[in-house]
């Protein structure tokens, strides 16, 4: 009987090269993953004018004296227009596929852009047109932003294996000034906190791999010398960090549901971790696996 003795410290090694657990669950090729950008969809009102003007007059004289003629025709129609606007908020996405690229367990494709229908007629141009033809206009039914599977079979997410599509839930940005007690300055705060929902879907089966809700949020803070003082908040960075921060929710969320690898850290956290004064390990007994 032939014996082989294999140490632990070995095996562990074999274990760490194994494929990660997601692979496993999406196939043993990385998949290919294409990121919508966030879909959003909002009331907007519209007031609106339409009119038509027909004038038509004439003088006329003879010997016995003038005669003058005058004909005019008019239409007005005026109301206020309501509907549901369709969008995509490109402005939040870039982070988190960068998310994607870091962690190396899928391939990133790129998607087509939310095709909206293309430009429509104002209510003002269709009743105008009502008015001259006498006609209703037909309403011509929109394509959804958050119809993800018409999407799909539509062909914008060719060659991509599963899609994460989002939807933003909230956005809202705040103004915050706080007096210090004691003095006259104040601190300004400007913030913004975004919440969106996310699927993972599976472009063949339709099947829903992975669904959470992430959040974001970024803050500028300036002291104010004087409360009459007038500042301009950093916007740029404030979307920047709002980005970072839901992007790094985003990939958190994938580890947990599908397993996917830690992120790599940044050259400022490893350092910092290295400074770090690390606990000594206790030295393990070595153990040995006998294969027969």
């Amino acid at each position: 009987m032939q014996r082989r003795i294999l140490s632990l410290g070995l095996l562990t090694l074999a274990c760490g090269l194994a494929l990660p657990a997601q692979a496993s669950r999406m196939g043993k090729t990385p998949p290919k993953v294409a990121v919508t950008d966030l879909a959003y969809t909002q009331r907007v009102a519209e007031y609106f004018e339409a009119a038509t003007v027909k004038s038509s007059g004439g003088v006329s004289a003879n010997q016995h004296g003038i005669v003058a003629t005058h004909q005019s025709a008019g239409t007005y129609v005026a109301g206020t227009h309501s509907y549901m606007e369709q969008r995509e908020l490109r402005s939040f996405s870039s982070d988190i596929r960068g998310s994607l690229l870091k962690g190396g367990a899928v391939r990133l494709v790129q998607g087509k852009v939310f095709d909206d229908g293309g430009p429509q007629h104002t209510k003002a141009e269709q009743a105008l047109n009502q008015i001259k033809t006498g006609k209703m206009a037909k309403l011509v039914r929109q394509p959804e932003v958050h119809d993800i599977i018409a999407r799909i079979k539509k062909g914008e997410f060719s060659g991509a294996d599963y899609v994460l599509f989002g939807t933003l839930t909230s956005m809202e940005f705040r103004d915050q000034l706080s007096p210090l007690q004691g003095t006259t300055s104040a601190s300004y705060l400007f913030s913004l906190d975004l919440v969106a929902d996310f699927s993972l879907i599976n472009t063949r089966t339709y099947e829903i791999v992975a669904a959470f809700s992430a959040q974001g949020e970024g803050n500028d803070t300036k002291l104010l010398s004087n409360r009459g003082d007038i500042v301009r908040p950093n916007r740029g960075q404030v979307m920047r960090d709002t980005s970072r921060s839901l992007a790094a929710n985003v990939y958190e969320q994938l580890v947990e549901q599908l397993d996917l690898p830690e992120l790599p850290e940044s050259g400022a956290e490893a350092r910092g971790n290295a400074g770090a004064k690390q606990p000594k390990p206790q030295q393990q007994p070595e153990t040995a696996v006998i294969l027969r």
